[in-house]
């Protein structure tokens, strides 16, 4: 007995014909991981718990309309009981693993399951228009790094190198997650845990993604989604990264927090803005990082030549709203470019909150150091999703019907996206 799906149901066009009995497998599995009882799944959908049993074990087919019901309550893309694996190739199952604090807050891991559900989506809509996923990010050939001077000296030249490939010149980078988005990843911020500053994921299903921390402030997540794009370009032989307090000092994480300052904050851009200040480039010298998981600082040492102008707070918080990033971030920048020496970064540290207050006074509600609202996360990546879901329909590769269950994994209102799309269809 087979789940027959119909080549013209537009919800599931595509998909492979399933044996009711695999596809009871699949629902088993999705319910179990999610935590919940058969008899809450079936109150959930609609039916009886006899239901749910009957099409756990294959007894029972499943309709169109059930299996939608069934993919929003396990908060999975319909997509993932079509696979052709299921949980040796679950993208949430080495998640947990790598970093099971993300599967203990029921908010964190329902944020994070939204977010690569919307990006498994995607994927999905632009298979239906046909549009090839973009893939020209360059390959460094870097060794693995042996010091911190290695990581922070490999760090630095990759982030020359993308400036330069991207054309960016020594102009600051605002809106870096659309940059990101450019280049065919998935990018968005959502609840993680506060030790958690951001996930880079490398899967089948969806691509690359990544996920930063919604609660941090704008100029800390403008760092972490630098810091997460450098495992994009360098690291993505691997499946997950995930960059958190605990792993900080790790040579990549080390590697990737360099490569986030110098993009962001180019040397000369720096110095370009401060130009009135007497400055020394300095030949070699300490590195000192900002570290995108503990909010402090790591240093390497390339040798040092000192620098005698003192900064001010009021030049940090200059540096800091010019690049678009924290006070703390753009206070390490200055350390590691000698703008700053030692004792003067004790100082600045010390006169940290009130750098932040200053940001907040002149920038107002613009300010780096303010959170954007937490009911607006994931707004970046359901942009991006809900442009392609209309994109399908208007070009009739999707139904209305399809169309309001994308209205709710994108939490807009149904008729109200019905509205938008016929609108852009010329109904």
């Amino acid at each position: 007995m087979s789940y027959y799906v119909s080549p013209t149901d537009p919800p599931l066009r595509g998909r492979r014909v399933m044996d009711l009995r695999e596809l009871g497998q699949r629902l088993r599995y999705a319910r179990e991981f999610r935590g919940l009882s058969q008899q809450s799944t079936a109150e959930a959908i609609g039916v009886t718990r006899t239901a749910i049993t009957q099409m756990e074990s294959g007894n029972r087919s499943v309709s169109t309309l059930e299996l939608s019901k069934l993919a929003e309550c396990f908060r999975r893309p319909i997509s993932f009981f079509f696979q052709e694996a299921a949980e040796e190739q679950d993208i949430f199952v080495a998640l947990y693993r790598t970093a099971p604090e993300l599967n203990v807050d029921p908010i964190v891991r329902d944020q994070v399951w939204e977010r690569l559900n919307l990006c498994q989506e995607g994927v999905t809509l632009k298979e239906i228009l046909g549009l090839e996923s973009r893939t020209g990010l360059p390959t460094f050939d870097f060794r693995s790094p042996r010091t911190k001077g290695d990581a922070i000296t490999q760090g630095n030249k990759a982030a020359i190198e993308e400036r330069r490939r991207l054309g960016l010149g020594e102009s600051p980078v605002h809106g870096i997650s659309e940059l990101i988005v450019s280049q065919g990843i998935w990018a968005s911020d959502a609840e993680l845990p506060n030790g958690v500053s951001g996930l880079f994921l490398n899967h089948f299903s969806f691509g690359l993604a990544i996920v930063v921390n919604a609660n941090h402030s704008r100029g800390r997540k403008q760092f972490s989604y630098a810091h997460e794009y450098a495992h994009a370009l360098m690291d993505r032989n691997g499946q997950l990264t995930v960059s958190s307090s605990g792993n900080s000092s790790e040579l990549v994480e080390v590697r990737a927090n360099a490569f986030a300052a110098s993009f962001l904050m180019p040397a000369d851009g720096v110095y370009d803005l401060l130009r009135n200040l007497e400055l020394k480039t300095p030949y070699h010298r300490v590195q000192t990082v900002y570290n995108a998981a503990s909010g402090g600082s790591s240093e390497g040492v390339i040798r040092t030549e000192s620098s005698s102008r003192t900064v001010t707070f009021k030049d940090i918080a200059k540096v800091a709203h010019r690049f678009g990033v924290s006070y703390q971030v753009a206070l390490y920048r200055l350390k590691s470019l000698k703008l700053l020496s030692e004792k003067e970064t004790n100082r600045q540290i010390a006169l940290e909150e009130f750098g932040r207050q200053f940001l907040n006074e002149l920038s107002d509600a613009d300010s780096v150091e303010r959170k954007d609202d937490i009911q607006r996360s994931g707004r970046e990546l359901r942009f991006e999703v809900a442009n392609l879901a209309i994109e399908a329909y208007r070009q009739e590769e999707i139904s209305q019907g399809r169309l309001l269950e994308l209205s709710k994994m994108l939490k807009i209102d149904g008729p109200r996206f019905l509205d938008f799309a016929a609108k852009a269809r010329g109904d």
